[in-house]
């Protein structure tokens, strides 16, 4: 059995917070957490995009941006865009894109802005979690919540909810960090990422470990969402 770090079982996540309305001025808000990995989403729209060119008349448009901010780390980080923001900002539109209905709202664009202000890893998928809350928050039409997790593997092990000191650990075969997310009541994944190697065998039990830990996670959003409804009354 795997020993980490902090104690946690192999299947054990970090506590978690999940809240939404923290942002007055946005259309929808939220945050999430896993630890120390603290995640905000605003959502802005549907609004005319322009130029005029990029607008899609049949539909309207996700458009996310996603960054880390300088202070979030320890090792301050050059302010602005960055090769791995721009990446992320693109994984987490299509991990979102498929529980959103935009077709009510052609030639318009709906801007999430999702941003780390801390940071001890997991931050694609805590900001997913935030953005998928914000978006329901929004009162966007939606099929459905989309949740996030990422599996990581030391040695032979898979493990759930990869923190930093697991992310760097390196030994024999290095770190694994396979961040997932999936359409909440489904069996439909709408993010795999994988960075390190995993063995083919052990990718089953990599998405049910995932699954599991985002039934989880989507009552947390559930339940947060509904106690914004519920203090909105």
């Amino acid at each position: 059995m795997v020993k980490r770090h902090d104690g946690r079982a192999a299947d054990e996540m970090r506590p978690m917070v999940a809240k939404v309305g923290i942002i007055p001025n946005a259309d929808g808000s939220a945050m999430f957490s896993f630890g120390k990995t603290i995640a905000i989403a605003a959502v802005y729209g549907p609004r005319t995009l322009h130029p005029q060119h990029m607008q899609n008349p049949a539909t309207g448009i996700l458009r996310v941006n996603y960054d880390l901010l300088s202070f979030s780390v320890a090792d301050r980080k050059k302010p602005g865009p960055s090769r791995r923001s721009k990446e992320i900002s693109k994984v987490t539109e299509w991990a979102l894109a498929p529980v959103l209905n935009l077709e009510e709202f052609p030639n318009t664009v709906v801007d999430v802005e999702i941003y780390i202000l801390q940071a001890d890893a997991s931050t694609r998928v805590a900001g997913i979690n935030a953005a998928a809350m914000a978006l329901a928050h929004a009162g966007l039409p939606m099929k459905d919540l989309v949740t996030a997790v990422a599996v990581g593997k030391i040695d032979k092990e898979l493990i759930v909810d990869v923190d930093k000191e697991e992310e760097d650990f390196r030994e024999g075969e290095g770190a694994t960090d396979f961040p997932l997310a999936k359409v909440s009541t489904k069996d439909e994944f709408t993010l795999l990422q994988l960075d390190g190697k995993i063995q083919p065998d052990l990718i089953p039990k990599a998405l049910d470990m995932a699954t599991k830990a985002c039934e989880k996670i989507y009552e947390l959003q559930k339940a947060a969402l509904k106690e914004s409804i519920g203090g909105n009354k």
